[in-house]
């Protein structure tokens, strides 16, 4: 009954939290940031080497989201798991920007669970005021409240800790664009540097020739 159909969609919405959590945790580990700071520009990178690094990361994060849908399969509801792997997909996944657009569905959806949970919530103290108070059916109540109330538990404790890291990994994206930016503005400096150099090279033996033809008359 009702009762059935709200623990089914506690244990959808727990495994898209578990699956957003998975994407969150690859995104977010030591290899995966060492993986963004080897697309830093340096004498020797190409642009091959970025894509290559960058891929390599979203491999791994689809990865974990297709192992959570073949879970999810058994429930029916698959849609925002397959639109987050759709975009992960896509080309512009593989850019700086491209991973921060996929951060940001993944906080969409955080909110769009978080929603949901408290509109299960009221529907539960609905049902639960609807139910008949005989013997047999306030104890099939007093079970499934105490289902439920884990499950909440469990899903409430699960945004929690998802929240914590989509800070983690906006704050490691907001240092790595930093670095970048350095790297970047000394790749520039050191440019100039040079040119000055061979300005000053080309000078010294302009003023040379000059001196060795003099020498010569």
């Amino acid at each position: 009954g009702k009762a059935k159909e709200w623990e089914a969609r506690q244990a959808t919405r727990a495994e898209e939290l578990v699956a957003l959590a998975d994407t969150i945790k690859v995104l977010n580990d030591d290899d995966a940031l060492d993986l963004f700071k080897k697309t830093m520009p340096s004498p020797g990178s190409s642009f091959l080497q970025v894509q290559v690094s960058s891929k390599a990361m979203r491999d791994r994060a689809l990865a974990a989201l297709r192992e959570a849908q073949k879970k999810e399969s058994r429930h029916g509801s698959r849609a925002r798991l397959d639109f987050l792997v759709l975009a992960l997909s896509g080309k512009q996944a593989l850019s700086q920007k491209g991973f921060e657009k996929v951060i940001k569905m993944i906080d969409d959806m955080v909110d769009v669970l978080k929603k949901e949970q408290v509109d299960d919530d009221d529907k539960k103290e609905y049902c639960e005021l609807s139910f008949d108070t005989a013997d047999d059916k306030k104890k099939a109540v007093e079970r499934s409240i105490s289902d439920t109330e884990t499950a909440i538990a469990d899903t409430k404790e699960a945004i929690a800790t998802l929240t914590e890291e989509i800070a983690a990994l906006e704050k490691g994206i907001k240092a790595l664009d930093k670095q970048v930016a350095e790297a970047t503005e000394q790749r520039k400096e050191e440019d100039a540097e040079y040119k000055e150099l061979m300005a000053s090279d080309a000078a010294a033996k302009e003023l040379l020739g000059f001196a060795k033809n003099r020498l010569n008359k």
